[in-house]
């Protein structure tokens, strides 16, 4: 294995924006992690509604996404266990990069060859190994940008990483469809596999920040890997921080975006059943409605430092909710682009703030000693019963209809909000970790989230 990097801590210049390597190498590896996203959701069932298949196996078919919401299962094996040969030629972290990226590339290829129609099955086998493949390689990225940056980088990689994101959700959502409108779905498909490349070859020029594996005295030299170490005390330590109101904190983070998931799964048909073409969808949805959603997620980002987490969570709750009536009123009327445009803007915007919030505050709940873990596990949390119950969406549009259903939709955004106010007042409480005491923070009063634990929201497939 390549003796192991340290980043060295230095005093932030803005010309090393430019200067600095790990900058370009964000930049890919954000794409590379943003890209298979929408191939396994909007995109995905834009794919299948275009093929005229059913509603109500549209919405079965989100459950293809879940690996993304229960990564934090395999989590702490990515972070611990070694890549048989690569990982001694690359390092662990890009000996991990490289096995997720190759593997997303062949099944984006097999997902290329599977006709909806003839071969329906296989489609959403492809669709479930990508989205696999897919958060592993989030799971090693994330760490690897942990490991790449000392305290004063954080925030640049974070943002360049975000960048890169959006970039990628942009080719795999605009790009893909334009691509699909032209030459085939089939083309498009195997043309996202080509852009995992750029990801692969990140990778590969990447310098390998691993950070030595720590051995305890109670641990055996032979036992590196633990269930207890791995799983366990992250739990323990959130436990011991926050006592009882843990799991009314964990049910926040659960219930926090869950509107906008199970709307989000029928936001695809109702643009075919509207009859809106797929460059329109392109153009409005995937590319215009990108850049309002980060629009959104930087007016989130003030917000936060203007109101605070807390105000700023219910607001999120709030605006997250009250978005989806867009789409009610949109799924009313006539097609027309104005009125798809007006429900993508107040959609995307509401939604990427919401996101953007949530972020901030799961990562104010981390400890550094744990960060990897515990952030990996609220991350998938906060996306895991949404994505439970996504499937049953389309159920519910063939017993009510579009309106009703996003009606519904919103109205389930008052528990969250409710949830919001009795959380938002007592997550104060907990214990002061002990750096934020040596930082002169008052006991339990959270420190501003690290940028070092926030990552790319995952967007609605709206």
């Amino acid at each position: 294995m390549p003796p192991a990097s340290t980043p060295t801590s230095r005093r932030f210049r803005w010309r090393d924006i430019v200067e600095d390597r790990r900058i370009v190498l964000m930049l890919a590896l954000g794409f590379s992690s943003g890209l298979p996203l929408l191939l396994v959701l909007g995109t995905f069932t834009l794919r299948l509604a275009f093929s005229d298949i059913d509603v109500k196996a549209i919405g079965l078919f989100s459950y293809v996404a879940l690996p993304y919401s229960l990564k934090f299962l395999w989590a702490p094996m990515i972070d611990r266990m070694d890549v048989p040969v690569l990982t001694r030629l690359l390092g662990r972290r890009r000996a991990w990069m490289v096995t997720t990226q190759v593997a997303t590339a062949l099944c984006l290829v097999l997902m290329a060859f599977a006709d909806p129609k003839t071969s329906l099955a296989l489609l959403g086998l492809g669709a479930f190994l990508v989205a696999f493949c897919a958060a592993s390689q989030d799971v090693v990225i994330d760490g690897w940008r942990i490991d790449a940056a000392g305290s004063d980088f954080q925030g640049i990689l974070a943002a360049t990483s975000n960048l890169g994101y959006r970039l990628g959700l942009i080719s795999a959502g605009a790009g893909a469809l334009f691509i699909a409108a032209s030459g085939g779905w089939q083309v498009a498909y195997l043309s996202m596999a080509g852009l995992m490349m750029i990801g692969l070859a990140a990778a590969l020029l990447a310098p390998p920040y691993d950070r030595p594996r720590v051995r305890t005295e109670a641990e055996p030299a032979s036992r590196l890997w633990s269930v207890r170490r791995a799983l366990l005390e992250p739990l323990t330590e959130l436990r011991g921080r926050f006592g009882p109101v843990l799991y009314a904190i964990l049910l926040l983070v659960a219930l926090y975006r869950l509107p906008d998931f199970l709307s989000g799964v029928m936001a695809s048909p109702l643009y075919r059943t509207l009859g809106f073409d797929l460059k329109e969808i392109a153009t409005v949805s995937k590319l215009y409605g990108v850049w309002v959603g980060i629009a959104g997620g930087f007016v989130g980002g003030w917000a936060l430092a203007r109101l605070g987490l807390y105000r700023t969570l219910v607001l999120g709750a709030f605006l997250a909710a009250a978005s989806h009536l867009s789409f009610a009123w949109l799924s009313a009327g006539a097609p027309e682009i104005w009125r798809l445009t007006v429900a993508i803007s107040i959609e995307n915007f509401c939604g990427s703030f919401a996101g953007i919030v949530l972020i901030a505050y799961m990562s104010s709940l981390t400890s550094p000693a744990f960060a990897a873990t515990q952030y990996a596990l609220f991350s998938s949390l906060y996306a895991l019963p949404g994505k439970l119950i996504a499937g049953s969406a389309g159920f519910i549009v063939a017993a009510i209809g579009y309106p009703g259903f996003f009606i519904l939709t919103s109205l389930i955004g008052l528990p969250v909000l409710a949830l919001c106010w009795a959380v938002g007042h007592r997550t104060g409480e907990a214990a002061p970790r002990p750096e934020e005491s040596a930082a002169g923070n008052p006991p339990g009063v959270p420190p501003l989230p690290s940028p070092a634990r926030t990552a790319a929201p995952e967007p609605k497939t709206a």
